[in-house]
């Protein structure tokens, strides 16, 4: 089972959540908050496993709740996923910085809220397409990463894993990888925890990161 918390100042966002939620076998709404104090003061009070986060909320934003909820030993291990009204939201990047283990905009298919939910209680993470593309253009152009640095761990990567890690890189998914190195499915899915255990990155977002930072990818 998986204990959800929701993050919204709009009532009806987060009624539509309770829902959603609701009519899951595998989901259980753990709590609500209007706001970023609350999200933050029940997460510590009841750490659920997932929680969906609006990243604008009044009084303390999603970026700082979810700073601090996965910064603090008692909520460490709650994966949070930011939720936003504009797919073209400069705080996206941001958020993904501040430990977010997902990113999609609200009016993304309920199928693909689900799955972003399931994958970041089992510890991946997913991006909308549009969003995966406003955070590689965003590293692109310079922006975010001003400097260039080799993770000190990049040299524990085989040739394989390297592979793998520019293809993070480039926002492949792992059907895509698998495809691009003739691998199965499965094989490509063991490669990418590989590569995150090795370079004790979070999730997928933290590996595009790591990517562009070590020069792997222009």
């Amino acid at each position: 089972m998986i204990r959800l918390g929701v993050a919204d100042d709009q009532q009806l966002i987060r009624m539509g959540l309770r829902v959603l939620a609701e009519a899951e076998d595998d989901l259980q709404l753990a709590w609500e908050a209007e706001d970023g104090l609350t999200a933050v003061r029940l997460a510590r009070q009841d750490p659920p496993d997932v929680i969906l986060m609006d990243i604008r909320m009044p009084g303390l934003d999603g970026i700082e709740a979810v700073r601090r909820i996965v910064g603090a030993p008692e909520t460490a291990a709650t994966r949070v996923v930011m939720l936003t009204t504009f797919e073209t939201d400069e705080n996206v990047f941001s958020a993904l910085r501040a430990g977010a283990a997902g990113f999609l905009v609200k009016d993304s298919d309920l199928t693909d809220l689900l799955r972003a939910v399931r994958l970041a209680a089992a510890g991946e993470s997913l991006l909308s397409p549009s969003v995966t593309r406003r955070v590689i253009d965003t590293l692109h152009s310079g922006r975010a990463v001003p400097d260039h640095r080799a993770h000190p761990r990049l040299s524990s990567l085989t040739e394989r894993e390297r592979e793998v890690l520019v293809l993070i890189g480039e926002g492949r998914n792992n059907a895509e990888i698998a495809e691009r190195l003739v691998v199965s499915p499965a094989t490509a899915r063991t490669h990418v925890s590989r590569v995150m255990v090795k370079l004790d990155a979070r999730d997928r977002a933290q590996l595009v990161v790591i990517a562009y930072r070590s020069g792997l990818v222009s």
